[in-house]
């Protein structure tokens, strides 16, 4: 039976002394994973998330994620209609978000994905009729990524980011987390993003209830969701 990786291996670019079809390896001799733009995109240009998709499976099997049965219908995936997904997009499971829950005990569990590099553009929480503001934080599971906030702005960072985003962005204070360590918001409606590191990166979110309507993107071009 193929493995998800082999199925993306138009995507998925395995370097280095790992193996091609499966890199599962480890520490010396574990592969590289990088990722081709172009093949994202249908030839009308439309994001094609079935492929994207099978880019984070990749990146699951490349960081030893259990992929689950079934992990590839539950996996929310998205482009923000830029055409850049490479560089800005995000891959989200979600295990619990409990709407019906008394308001004060509702509560959000994810894990995020994001390929080496690609940048969850910032964004911020109102509260809505169904939510208080939310409150999150992340714990790095794998990878690493640089989670950007409020602050003094980090030397560098802005840089770094995608040049489609540097012009809207407002918040540049970075703080670099790898596995274990656990970085959460300053204070609710605080702006921030995500940058992942050259391995990419998985996180497991903890948050109140999320509701798709209190989201606002600095960069108001942005699709979501």
């Amino acid at each position: 039976m193929k493995s998800l990786l082999y199925m993306a291996a138009a995507a998925a670019l395995v370097i280095g002394a790992g193996c091609a079809s499966c890199p599962c390896g480890s520490g010396a001799g574990k592969a590289s994973i990088a990722f081709d733009n172009a093949w994202f995109y249908n030839k009308d240009g439309t994001f094609n998330e079935s492929r994207g998709k099978d880019a984070y499976i990749a990146l699951m099997r490349y960081h030893g994620y259990p992929v689950f049965p079934g992990v590839k219908d539950k996996l929310w995936v998205s482009d923000y209609g830029t055409g850049e997904f490479t560089k800005l997009g995000l891959g989200a499971l979600f295990f619990a978000n409990t709407e019906d829950e008394l308001e004060g005990f509702r509560f959000l569990m994810q894990d995020l994905f994001l390929l080496p590099g690609q940048m969850l553009p910032e964004h911020y929480h109102l509260k809505t009729a169904k939510s208080v503001e939310k409150m999150e934080g992340w714990l790095v599971r794998h990878g690493s990524a640089t989670i950007i906030g409020e602050g003094d702005p980090t030397p560098g960072l802005k840089e770094r980011l995608p040049v489609s985003q540097r012009p809207s962005g407002t918040v540049f204070k970075g703080v670099e987390a790898k596995p274990g360590d656990f970085v959460k918001l300053n204070r609710i409606t605080a702006r921030h993003a995500q940058l992942a590191g050259p391995e990419g990166v998985i996180e497991t979110e903890v948050a109140n209830f999320h509701d798709n309507d209190a989201v606002r993107h600095t960069n108001a071009k942005l699709k979501f969701p």
